[in-house]
């Protein structure tokens, strides 16, 4: 989401960092590693996707410090790779922002919270819940998890962005409200376009690149 800084007090730097370091910790233990490195079409996909996460996340718009705009794409990324590998590609895609000066090294652990780790635990929570509910049309993984989990996944991102800069003192609820919270469903509209037609175009084209799809479910 753009942190820059001197946005976050001490307090916080340290707080995120350690939440940064556990859910990084438990990323790293989901991931298979096994199937991983025997996975040749896996490894392609998370490279891949690290490098286009990179490139895309150097367009973005806003005038406000750490109110910035742009397409996440985690949610199509943790219904590629699980949601071990999508925090670990969009890490990559965060240090990729860091070369280039797009963000700075100080804000990794809370831009990658932000940006990497709160989309990508809620589009593996949506995509939990579609499984759980057990739904016989594949309709439902396509418009669940791609379109309606990408637009909730930055919603969540965002307000998160938004509690921590409130809490920080750099805004005030008001200034949040009337720069960035109204304008979340106009911001949730394109997330959600972009992730879901990714999804549908690889469930059509390239059903085994999303390793969380049960296909078998929707025969």
């Amino acid at each position: 989401m753009g942190m820059t800084d001197n946005l976050l007090s001490t307090t916080q730097l340290i707080i995120t960092g350690l939440l940064f370091i556990v859910l990084l910790g438990l990323a790293i233990r989901h991931v298979d590693w096994r199937g991983f490195r025997k996975d040749n079409a896996l490894q392609h996909s998370f490279f891949g996707a690290a490098v286009v996460l990179g490139f895309i996340w150097q367009l973005r718009a806003g005038i406000s410090p750490g109110l910035s705009i742009h397409i996440f794409g985690m949610t199509v990324v943790t219904l590629m790779l699980g949601w071990g590998l999508a925090v670990l590609a969009g890490l990559m895609a965060l240090v990729i922002t860091v070369i280039t000066g797009r963000e700075p090294l100080a804000m990794f652990a809370a831009n990658g919270l932000v940006t990497v780790m709160v989309p990508a635990l809620v589009s593996h929570g949506i995509m939990l819940w579609e499984r759980q509910r057990n739904f016989r049309n594949f309709f439902a993984y396509i418009f669940f998890c791609g379109f309606f989990g990408a637009g909730i996944a930055v919603a969540c991102a965002g307000l998160v962005m938004c509690l921590m800069l409130w809490t920080a003192g750099v805004y005030e609820v008001r200034e949040l409200v009337h720069e960035y919270i109204r304008y979340l469903p106009l911001i949730m509209l394109p997330e959600g376009f972009v992730n879901g037609v990714f999804v549908t175009g690889l469930m059509v084209f390239h059903p085994d690149r999303l390793t969380t799809l049960e296909q078998q479910r929707y025969r």
